[in-house]
């Protein structure tokens, strides 16, 4: 996996702090304010709050994201919450003390951050939801893959490959508002066929060890499952792992999201039947280019885009929303090694 590193980091996890001295004392506005708005800031600095950094696919994102940040000429400061709501809020007021242009978000919780958002706002510091919804709270936009789409294509497909009508699904946590989405698409493909998912699982915190030991469970039951669709790869990883220790003779159908480098040389193997790619590049660039427009008070451009509103609870935001692609084995070398995504050592292993 490609790295970008620079010197315009500022890097502050729940374990590690590393300060960099950046201006906060200008005013910025939302592009909703439109009357006489303050003049654009000279130096630019980015606050994102992520909720984790142990996802193989998180890391990805933050290195684009300030890869595009700094070649626009703007610097960067990462709050890693760690998987923790209470340390969340707690960075996030931590931005909004450095004085922020921009603050994007990838909460934890859906709806656990109202207050500290609302405070950010209050300053007038413009607010992007990344990837996932931020409920209950104003934001300006929210940007992400359109998630429905990809439990359409997960339901779809499956339905493609297997005749099997007793599925399972191995989700991430129910306050990820993405895995609703996710459910939503798949359960308006499969409302007209006969198949039904019988039994869900809602992986805590994205806790690994609680998906392998659901599989175990699963598998030691009378009926196995015809299908299982999994909340991201690294779930269905630790199900195929768990698949491979106590039934390495069989397969069950799975898949999962995000194009990890573990999934594709899974379905290189076999032991994965496809992954649902999600354009992170763009969707990581796009939200760097957003970001650094908010705080210069410019409008955002959406041309070509899919542009459609979501209620989030507080109001309607403005959501744009990326289209998400299926990769199984006859794709994956057009769709992730020529696009750069991964290289073909890294899933061949030549």
């Amino acid at each position: 996996m490609k790295k970008f590193y620079s010197s315009k980091i500022i890097l502050i996890s729940c374990s590690v702090i590393t300060l960099l001295t950046a201006s906060c004392s200008k005013r910025v506005t939302s592009l909703t304010e439109k009357n006489s708005p303050p003049a654009a800031p000279e130096h630019i600095t980015i606050g994102f709050s992520i909720d984790t950094l142990a996802i193989e696919r998180w890391q990805r994102d933050i290195d684009i994201f300030i890869n595009k940040v700094n070649e626009l000429g703007g610097e960067v400061i990462v709050q890693n919450a760690c998987n923790s709501i209470e340390e969340q809020n707690r960075q996030l007021l931590y931005l909004l003390d450095r004085g922020v242009n921009t603050l994007v978000v990838l909460p934890k919780d859906a709806e656990s951050i109202t207050e500290s958002i609302q405070k950010v706002k209050a300053k007038g510091i413009p607010v992007i939801s990344y990837d996932r919804l931020t409920l209950n709270s104003d934001i300006d936009l929210y940007l992400t893959i359109d998630s429905e789409k990809v439990g359409e294509y997960m339901a779809s497909e499956m339905l493609r490959i297997t005749s099997g009508q007793n599925w399972y699904c191995i989700l991430g946590p129910k306050e990820d508002y993405n895995m609703t989405l996710i459910q939503d698409g798949i359960n308006r493909i499969l409302r007209t066929t006969n198949t039904h998912i019988s039994h869900t699982f809602y992986t805590e915190g994205w806790n690994y060890d609680l998906s392998y030991q659901e599989m175990v469970r699963i598998l030691k039951t009378n009926t196995l499952p015809d299908a299982i669709i999994c909340g991201n790869d690294a779930v269905a990883a630790s199900a195929i792992q768990a698949i491979n220790r106590y039934y390495p003779d069989i397969h069950i159908p799975i898949c999962g999201q995000d194009a990890d480098i573990a999934a594709c040389q899974y379905i290189v193997q076999g032991k994965q039947d496809f992954t649902i790619y999600k354009p992170i590049i763009r969707l990581a660039e796009y939200a760097a280019e957003c970001a650094i427009h908010l705080a210069r008070n410019e409008e955002i451009e959406t041309e070509n885009l899919k542009v459609r509103p979501i209620h989030n609870g507080y109001g309607n935001i403005k959501t744009v929303w990326l289209e998400p692609t299926y990769v199984d084995k006859n794709n994956l070398d057009k769709m992730i090694i020529e696009s750069g995504f991964h290289s073909a050592a890294s899933i061949y292993g030549n």
